[in-house]
């Protein structure tokens, strides 16, 4: 369904690639020219995928905006693209963020502005053609691709240990994307078997009926992938290292939108595809989650360093996201996709800040700070801003978030629920240790009392972040009424199907414990036959 006549998926995926080709036009040397043309392209992609979000029918489960053509025809390759109510927000976030990344390195990127320009741009491309692809070779192209860019961003432009952090973060999620693959190249094979058709088509993969036995080792495959990208304990010591020696901007775009690509491919493939297995993995993943939650909320309280310490808190606060998903009921759900934008937007704030403390005083050692707020009050507002939105208070986006996965927790893990409540309040001590620590503590260092407070194009950066803190915070509806009815379907679809799988487990549980009983009765005799004689 296409709703405009008009293939707007295609060119909301594909106009920053034209746009970085563009600035690959232009000279090295004109480095202001450079920014303000990735900054233009950026802006122009967000105003180009504002009509998906209008024109997106909050009533419709399937998938809307679709192009579905032949690509590789012979192998049953297509290429074919759409958005639903779980892909939407997070394509939208994603053409959000672009042009605030690209705005808070204006001055921190001083060289190889270009290809730094040009290497986000293609970074934004890959990361929405993942979210819209809908075939399963065309998704594990860009799959692969948004590795390229990032692993540049990290290993060019980094920290001192930038080459030890990007050659660990591809490893790992290579590594993963193999296992991917493998089960990727068996289900096409497998299909064919079963149908007689060879293809890659999603969708109509949603419908294959797989046994038992084998789901169980397609989805450790794509599970193996998926976690390593969330990241979920204990998959997950690749982050802190890519957090901290990434620039700035490469910090928020992995925080906002490339761990999320974990968390929303369990919710398009291993889930759907593997609904039995997955059931049966569930109450591991949620164990997992709660160590996570725990885990990341308790090494981020003794982190010297405040960006180490944002980066431990995403492994907590992205716990809480798996803790909602494998809850499979609505609040949970919903809650984790809420949350997968809260955690987006807040803890991309947050690398913000600490990168603009950074330019100014080249340390992000919470003991060389103290009493800032003195200085740089403006600064010192958004940061308390955030701050209290990182950890969950009423009338902030992360308690909604927080709320209904606690909320869905509860209704199908109370223990766990329980847990990582607990997850909650080590957040609040940490985060508001941080920023007493940073903030009110004397102001005794000369280096501290000559700061300036942030500047307007800082301002402007951080501004739309903060508004969304409060705007999501207060009118959720506005936001989760365009996922309700894909999540119904979701959910729907995952029961039966489930059920469907499990009804045979038991015919066939059944047929063997009846073929071992007749199968007893017929050597009887023949036993006994044998000690007459």
């Amino acid at each position: 369904m296409n709703q405009l006549d008009f293939p707007i998926i295609s060119l909301v995926t594909f106009f920053p690639l034209v746009g970085a080709i563009t600035v690959m036009l232009i000279s090295k040397e004109r480095k202001d020219a450079l920014r303000t043309a990735a900054l233009v392209v950026s802006l122009i992609e967000f105003i180009i995928s504002l009509p998906v979000l209008i024109y997106f029918k909050s009533g419709t489960h399937g998938m809307q905006f679709v192009e579905n053509v032949p690509w590789v025809k012979s192998l049953g390759i297509s290429y074919f693209m759409g958005i639903d109510g779980i892909s939407l927000w997070i394509v939208i976030l994603t053409t959000f963020l672009t042009p605030v990344c690209i705005l808070s390195s204006w001055n921190y990127i001083q060289k190889w502005v270009k290809e730094y320009m040009v290497c986000m741009l293609l970074l934004e491309t890959a990361m929405l053609g993942a979210l819209v692809s809908l075939d399963l070779v065309l998704f594990y192209v860009f799959w692969e691709l948004m590795l390229i860019p990032m692993y540049m961003l990290i290993g060019v432009w980094g920290g001192p240990r930038r080459i030890y952090a990007a050659l660990k973060f591809f490893l790992y999620t290579a590594a993963g994307s193999v296992f991917m693959l493998l089960a990727i190249i068996f289900l096409y094979y497998y299909n064919h078997k079963v149908t007689g058709v060879y293809t890659f088509n999603l969708l109509e993969l949603y419908n294959l009926n797989i046994p038992v036995s084998v789901q169980f080792w397609l989805c450790v495959a794509f599970f193996l992938s998926f976690a390593i990208k969330v990241p979920m304990f204990p998959l997950h010591t690749w982050l802190p290292d890519a957090h901290v020696e990434a620039p700035t901007a490469g910090s928020v775009i992995l925080a906002g939108v490339l761990l999320k690509m974990g968390t929303y491919g369990f919710l398009r493939f291993a889930i759907p595809l593997f609904p039995y297995a997955t059931h049966q993995f569930t109450p591991v993943i949620a164990a997992l989650s709660v160590i996570g939650i725990i885990y990341g909320a308790m090494v981020a309280m003794v982190q010297p360093d405040i960006k180490k310490l944002v980066a431990y808190s995403s492994v907590s606060h992205l716990g809480y996201v798996m803790l909602g998903i494998f809850a499979f009921n609505i609040q949970g759900i919903e809650g984790g996709l809420y949350q997968m934008l809260n955690h987006g937007i807040s803890t991309g704030a947050l690398f913000l800040l600490v990168g603009m403390l950074y330019e100014r005083r080249h340390t992000r050692l919470i003991k060389d700070f103290g009493g800032i707020a003195k200085v740089m009050p403006v600064f010192a507002t958004f940061f308390m801003i955030i701050t209290l939105s990182s950890v969950a208070v009423p009338g902030t986006n992360g308690f909604v978030g927080e709320f209904m996965i606690l909320v869905g927790a509860f209704r199908s893990y109370p223990v766990f629920a329980v847990i990582a409540v607990s997850g909650a309040i080590l957040g609040a001590m940490y985060m508001l240790w941080m920023y007493q620590r940073v903030m009110f503590c004397p102001l005794d260092k000369p280096e501290n009392q000559k700061l300036k407070d942030i500047n307007a194009r800082e301002i402007i950066t951080l501004l739309p972040l903060v508004i969304l803190v409060f705007v999501m915070g207060f009118f959720p509806g506005l936001f989760l009424r365009k996922m309700d009815a894909t999540v119904e379907h979701f959910l729907e679809n995952y029961n039966k199907r489930y059920e469907m799988y499990a009804q045979q487990e038991t015919a066939e549980q059944l047929e063997a414990k009846i073929a071992a009983v007749v199968s007893e009765r017929s050597e009887a005799p023949r036993l006994q036959g044998g000690a007459s004689r």
